[in-house]
């Protein structure tokens, strides 16, 4: 188990009058992450929405603001309990035996255009034998063949463009991943969190996106741009890709200052918290922990 403490501060400049804000910055409440204490301070104090998807329990913060300014301060302290598993013995799950809630994470979307990079997943991974490796293969190969350099794509930049150009940053390793492995007919989703343990010369802390993939009953993690540590992500948003999940889709004109954000591990005598590692067990955050072992480093 770890414990993760971490904020988000976010300001806005109103440009114009009105507009209305959807943020997803919540920590998502789930069977293995529970939410030890949070906070949420707005400026001007308004009366805040907030709503959980029910199928993915990622939570939207809605806001309206008539004029001025806004201040959006996130506080959490939370316990990550993960599923541990042995790589070695994770199956793939055929796709008549997908559940609902998994199956439409096999279709191409606007950002992962799976349907055209059948010929390259079935070149590259179609002769290795189905499972987690497999899918572990896919994302040391789009490890390998992407270069992860700051300010090098856009919102608008797709798996595609990414295979095309081999640079990029968090979101788009985690597209092609996402792309390639539906290209195979393994489930696979867009995960937003932040970035515990990257490189600071990457730059500041910031949002990170990584690979959630449907495998034997369970969600697994993977982070295919390899800057993070997995054991120390805080799920926050899912969806089929980044439009699903950004922490703040807007609707007006606004300008604003990158936002601020700080996340650390807490440990204290007596106490189960690890500090985050990495691990070479399948990590899943979607199932409870508690008949697992503590990550081996071994």
């Amino acid at each position: 188990m770890v414990r993760i403490q971490f904020a988000i501060d976010l300001d806005y400049t109103l440009n114009s009058p009105g507009a209305d804000f959807v943020f997803n910055i919540h920590a998502a409440h789930t069977a293995s992450q529970r939410i030890v204490s949070e906070s949420l301070q707005l400026a001007p104090q308004l009366m805040p929405a907030i709503e959980t998807e029910p199928h993915t329990a990622a939570r939207f913060l809605r806001l309206h603001v008539a004029s001025g300014s806004l201040h959006v301060a996130y506080r959490a302290t939370l316990d990550i309990d993960q599923h541990l598993a042995d790589p070695d013995r994770i199956p793939e799950t055929p796709v008549s035996q997908l559940p609902l809630s998994a199956l439409t994470y096999i279709y191409p979307s606007r950002y992962c255009q799976s349907d055209r990079l059948a010929m390259l997943a079935i070149s590259e991974f179609g002769h290795l034998p189905k499972g987690y490796r497999r899918v572990e293969a896919i994302c040391n190969w789009v490890n390998r063949h992407v270069a992860f350099r700051s300010a090098t794509s856009s919102s608008t930049t797709s798996a595609i463009d990414t295979l095309t150009e081999r640079v990029g940053v968090c979101r788009d390793f985690a597209h092609l991943m996402i792309a390639i492995c539906r290209a195979l007919s393994i489930p696979a989703r867009f995960t937003t969190g932040i970035d515990y343990g990257a490189d600071p010369a990457l730059g500041p802390t910031d949002f990170h996106a990584y690979v959630e993939v449907f495998l034997d009953r369970h969600w697994y993690i993977f982070d295919p741009s390899g800057t993070a540590i997995p054991m120390g992500f805080v799920r926050i948003g899912t969806g089929r890709d980044a439009a699903d999940v950004s922490y703040a889709t807007i609707f007006g004109s606004v300008s604003s200052p990158p936002p601020l954000i700080s996340i650390s591990a807490l440990t204290e005598s007596g106490q189960p918290w690890q500090i985050p590692q990495r691990c070479p067990q399948a990590l899943s955050t979607d199932t409870p922990a508690a008949t697992q072992p503590a990550c081996a480093t071994h």
